[in-house]
């Protein structure tokens, strides 16, 4: 993976397709990102998870484009797709087979429900010790031929889990595989694959079956040239845990840590990380989804009796920034949250990161302690152009996410980049993606509530790159040294001309 920003993007609402999405990133972003997180482009790509309940999940959305377009960006952008590891829609023709057939379907066994979990019954101790990412147990009544079955779904009744212990499972899974290398995709990130494998008996989250089944398919792909990045929200320790057994993984801990010292002055427990953290990572201050909270609370897997296994935040902690996130947002993160709206997220706040932290220089600050915190950074298209939430969409949707899934025209992404904070945040991607200072491991250090990083190169040891952030204010104090100068901002905004 390319040790250079990445954006991630949904095509269509950024670009309008993939053609249109490759030449925002070759003209109005040139230079600023190195690699695309391209989400769902699939059949379709407007479902009822937008793009994450696909029906053909081998084929590219004709409306978006051709896979010869996701390789014609791939020539110049090192591109990620989803692997869909977890699901496909209830409209696949492969489950529309099973709903007429029922057990005369060649794909009945693609499909999990209860009973082939537990053939023999489910104790009420079973169901309740599944982990889940929302309320309530993970199955849909769904007739399937004559018979009405307990289908499981463990996000929606839209989105159908599959059955990847067995060969028709397999089979399908090796297809989307194929069919997604094939188009030069060189990353793939595996989507709710925490919840991919059920074991009876367990929370059937990140089980011994689930970490088997992740280092075979990793294997798989890198057969294939790709490599995999792990997609999941859990407690802090596991993370670790799973970094250690994989290529790459996200850290989720990350943007409610940053909030969190912006919001206090308080950099302790993001000093705390920033000690232990793995550093295969990708790191992320907004993505498609939410905020996570769950990510730095306590251990919400802990067996009754078993002593508790607390988080990066307390309680106490995380409630403030859930209430600091709304306060900043006017309420608006509070419309598009849990039970005000349709995607009842247990662990997610959902806001724009920029409303979120509340003001441009903290914005600023925010993203240059990503920047310079080791790990591959990704930045989300709303946020690298400084967006704000999305009521308009809420409305019209009620969906909670999509408070931060903005349609950009091309007229509002040049109105965009004509601001400061967004001119300065496309100077630091410049800078991260070509300053090779950034191969170095980090030193930080926290002096009241001024946070310290540095990093200087491996390769060129001469190249050195330092930050000084006061927490409390959010100002910054940026420098940088190569063979070719030396170079200082005393505020983040002049990157940006201001």
């Amino acid at each position: 993976m390319r040790n250079q920003v990445q954006l991630i993007a949904y095509a269509d609402r950024l670009g309008g397709s993939i053609r249109g999405l490759r030449e925002v990133l070759r003209t109005r972003f040139a230079g600023a990102f190195g690699g695309v997180h391209i989400l769902p482009f699939y059949v379709p790509f407007d479902g009822a998870d937008a793009g994450f309940d696909p029906i053909d999940h081998t084929a590219v959305d004709p409306r978006l484009g051709t896979w010869g377009d996701v390789a014609d960006l791939a020539a110049t952008h090192e591109v990620m797709a989803d692997l869909i590891v977890n699901h496909v829609s209830s409209d696949s023709p492969q489950f529309l087979d099973v709903r007429e057939r029922g057990d005369a379907s060649p794909w009945a066994e693609l499909f999990l429900t209860m009973g082939s979990v537990f053939p023999d019954g489910a104790r009420e101790e079973d169901l309740a010790r599944i982990y889940r990412p929302r309320p309530g147990l993970p199955f849909t009544a769904i007739r399937l031929g004559d018979r009405l079955r307990y289908v499981w779904t463990t996000f929606t009744p839209q989105q159908i889990d599959i059955d990847i212990s067995t060969h028709t499972g397999r089979e399908y899974l090796e297809s989307v595989l194929d069919a997604v290398t094939g188009g030069g995709v060189k990353l793939v990130r595996l989507d709710a694959v925490g919840y991919a494998v059920k074991t009876p008996g367990t929370t059937s989250f990140m089980t011994p079956e689930t970490y088997r089944f992740i280092a075979g398919f990793a294997d798989q792909a890198r057969t294939r040239g790709a490599e995999v990045l792990v997609e999941v929200h859990s407690y802090y320790q596991r993370q670790i845990e799973i970094a250690e057994k994989v290529d790459l993984v996200y850290d989720f801990a990350l943007p409610p840590l940053v909030l969190h010292a912006l919001y206090t002055g308080d950099g302790a427990p993001l000093m705390e990380w920033l000690r232990i953290r793995p550093t295969n990572c990708v790191t992320v201050l907004d993505t498609h989804d939410g905020i996570g909270v769950i990510d730095v609370g306590a251990d919400q897997t802990v067996e009754p009796g078993d002593p508790p296994r607390p988080g990066l935040l307390t309680p106490d902690q995380i409630d403030a920034l859930v209430e600091g996130i709304h306060e900043r947002t006017g309420g608006a993160s509070r419309q598009a949250t849990g039970a005000a709206a349709s995607n009842l997220d247990l662990y997610q706040v959902n806001s724009t990161f920029y409303d979120a932290v509340g003001d441009d220089r903290r914005y600023l600050a925010a993203r240059l302690i990503q920047f310079l915190t080791p790990g591959v950074p990704q930045v989300y298209y709303v946020g690298a152009l400084a967006g704000g939430n999305d009521l308009d969409l809420l409305r019209r949707t009620s969906v909670g996410r999509d408070i931060n899934r903005h349609h950009y025209t091309v007229d509002e992404i040049d109105e965009a980049l004509a601001r400061p904070v967004v001119r300065a945040l496309m100077a630091l991607c410049r800078l991260r993606s070509t300053l090779p200072a950034f191969d170095g491991a980090l030193e930080v250090e926290l002096d009241g509530t001024t946070l310290t990083m540095r990093r200087r190169g491996v390769v060129d040891p001469t190249c050195v790159v330092e930050a000084a952030i006061t927490l409390a204010d959010g100002s910054a104090r940026l420098s940088w040294q190569s063979r070719e100068g030396e170079w200082r901002v005393d505020d983040l905004l002049e990157l940006g001309g201001a």
